[in-house]
């Protein structure tokens, strides 16, 4: 696998809508895209778990997480404060549609890592053939308060290829659970065939 340049990243983003905008500031390629990643920005809507109304969630009985999963619209000026030890769903601004000969993976950048604020804990492998908003495990693992903007660039896509164009790409598969997902979407787990 080879992960794609700048180069080639503009032009999957440019000819094959790999990824768009469809609420808020366009793009900005000289400030998003990387040597071989594009950054991608914080969206408005984020899931806040009340944990302590619930006394544990069930992996196999999920009827208490949609009770104490809340969703918050929040604006670039007010900002999402996350505490110590919070765990916070967001999403990003930007739409991805992954062509299914590439794979995309979601990392953190290191400027909020330092900050102690892992923007994207697990779930960063994108199949090909996914299309949707990339919902972010938000979490502080510092000693402080940290407030986050939506609008800023709080994570990075990176595109790489594949040995042979996808067989079954998401959305065809009868798992697809998460396909064309907005904003910060929660655990579809009650979904999934066990």
């Amino acid at each position: 696998m080879a992960i794609l340049s700048d180069k080639d990243l503009k032009e999957i983003i440019q000819k094959e809508n790999a990824i768009k905008v469809k609420e808020g500031p366009e793009i900005d390629y000289n400030l998003q895209l990387g040597p071989s990643s594009m950054d991608l920005r914080l969206g408005y809507e984020f899931g806040v778990l009340e944990t302590r109304r619930v006394k544990a969630l069930d992996t196999k009985g999920m009827n208490d997480y949609s009770d104490i999963k809340e969703s918050k619209n929040v604006t670039p000026e007010e900002g999402m404060v996350v505490h110590p030890g919070e765990f916070v769903l967001g999403s990003t601004l930007e739409i991805l549609k992954v062509p299914n000969n590439l794979v995309a993976r979601i990392e953190g950048r290191s400027s909020y890592a330092r900050l102690g604020l892992i923007p994207h804990a697990a779930a960063g492998f994108v199949d090909p053939g996914f299309e949707g908003n990339i919902t972010l495990e938000i979490q502080n693992l510092g000693n402080v308060p940290i407030t986050i903007y939506p609008e800023d660039r709080i994570c990075q896509v990176v595109f790489e290829t594949m040995t042979s164009e996808s067989e079954n790409p998401y959305g065809e598969k009868t798992d697809s659970k998460y396909m064309g997902q907005t904003g910060a979407t929660g655990s579809r787990l009650d979904e999934e065939k066990r």
